[in-house]
């Protein structure tokens, strides 16, 4: 994979090249092949370094490492637009050339001038400038859009809600992933403005770290500033998972350490249990699993009898579950009825269009129920975009996301 990528890469920045060139006035060529060759010398060293962090397995725990991949990433959606917008106009040139030989062998003649006709200039300076959009577009997503986190505002009717906790505020945010954050004062004003929405529960799903306990150290101050009237809830996420050793009792202790970090930023962490929230002598429900994913390569740990055991059967539930496959394959078939899952997991892959009435990314090609709200058997479902970003160190039209849910009876 890694290898058709390289070379997809190479032949793309030939491609490019010789695009761009055509454009280039005769004194100015040797400044433009001077710069060009820098500037992909420089992309090459971004893909190396990507290949080793890759192959090192720090990838996701690198958070410096990371911008080499942003940029190896942005220069490659850069080119293939352009090869992509240029590309009809050479095949045209191609056969037009085809075209002409025919011609002349049938007649015993031999074309006049070049064979195949020069480029279009105003083709080629278009196909630059719209290639141009998605490259900035990515450049933007490395630089701000990773920290444009955005308020999504969402009110749920339910006709079996509990009288009391009608107006009832649950801010959710998911998929922290710590060990990707390199502004701490960027992350702050997400946390201020969490605070801003006045929560009555702020509840968090899964992913903490990207792959070890330790990644979340240097923010667990900020994230114990974040305030709400009945707490804050947590549950784990499959990412959560990956730091674990291997065998006892290192594996003992690493939880018994992970643990003590959900503590200190004041988080309940829901492992197969839940919380009883009451208000006028009514009850809300606020249960919790492990990670339960679908994908055979995702912890299946999420217990949702386990989570259930203990609670009055006319109750009113919500579900805190990391992957938003669990609500399918194990939340609708069972035979209790749970009012609201609350998942994350997917990010929307941080990149897609997402407008009113539209939205679209290849998120839903691999998740049937990949971002925003989703409501079948009168349960629903709703999927956050995810408060940090993994892997490419950036987003797209997909911001960071802090849903405020306003509970009501319908």
């Amino acid at each position: 994979m890694i290898r058709a990528i390289f070379l997809l890469y190479v032949f793309l920045d030939w491609y490019t090249y010789h695009g761009l060139h055509s454009l280039v006035p005769d004194r100015w060529r040797w400044p433009f092949r001077l710069i060009y060759g820098l500037l992909s010398l420089l992309v090459y060293y971004c893909f190396y370094q990507t290949y080793l962090l890759l192959y090192s397995g720090s990838i996701f725990s690198d958070a410096s490492g990371t911008v080499y991949l942003g940029i190896f990433l942005s220069v490659l959606v850069g080119k293939l637009s352009f090869g992509l917008l240029l590309l009809p106009q050479d095949v045209g040139r191609i056969l037009w050339a085809l075209v002409r030989r025919l011609r002349g062998l049938a007649r015993s003649e031999t074309p006049e001038g070049p064979l195949i006709p020069s480029r279009r200039q105003f083709l080629t300076l278009g196909a630059t400038g719209l290639a141009a959009l998605p490259f900035l577009g990515m450049l933007y997503g490395i630089t701000r859009g990773k920290y444009r986190y955005t308020v999504q505002n969402v009110r749920l009717t339910f006709s079996d809600l509990p009288r009391a906790f009608e107006g009832f505020k649950i801010v959710q945010i998911s998929d922290i992933h710590a060990g990707s954050f390199d502004n701490p004062a960027a992350v702050a004003k997400g946390i201020e403005l969490i605070n801003a929405q006045a929560a009555d529960l702020i509840v968090f799903t899964g992913d903490l770290v990207n792959s070890d306990k330790n990644e979340v150290d240097p923010y667990l101050d900020l994230f114990a500033q974040l305030q709400a009237r009945h707490g804050k809830l947590a549950t784990l996420g499959n990412h959560d998972y990956y730091g674990e050793p291997d065998g006892e009792p290192q594996r003992s202790d690493y939880w018994r350490d992970f643990y003590a970090k959900y503590r200190a930023m004041g988080c309940d962490l829901l492992n197969n249990r839940h919380r009883t929230i009451e208000r006028e002598d009514e009850r809300l429900q606020i249960l919790g699993v492990e990670n339960w994913g679908k994908g055979p390569y995702f912890p299946k740990k999420g217990d949702l009898d386990r989570a259930l055991d203990g609670v009055p059967d006319r109750d009113f539930c919500i579900l805190l579950s990391h992957d938003p496959s669990h609500w399918s394959a194990k939340v609708l078939p069972h035979q209790r009825h749970i009012a609201l899952t609350l998942s994350g997991h997917t990010h929307g892959f941080q990149f897609g269009i997402n407008v009113p009435g539209f939205k679209w990314s290849p998120a839903q090609y691999r998740y049937p129920h990949w971002m925003g709200l989703y409501e079948e058997a009168a349960q629903k479902l709703y999927v956050n975009r995810g408060f940090g970003y993994l892997g490419f160190p950036g987003r797209g039209c997909m911001w960071p996301e802090i849903t405020v849910f306003e509970l009501a009876s319908a």
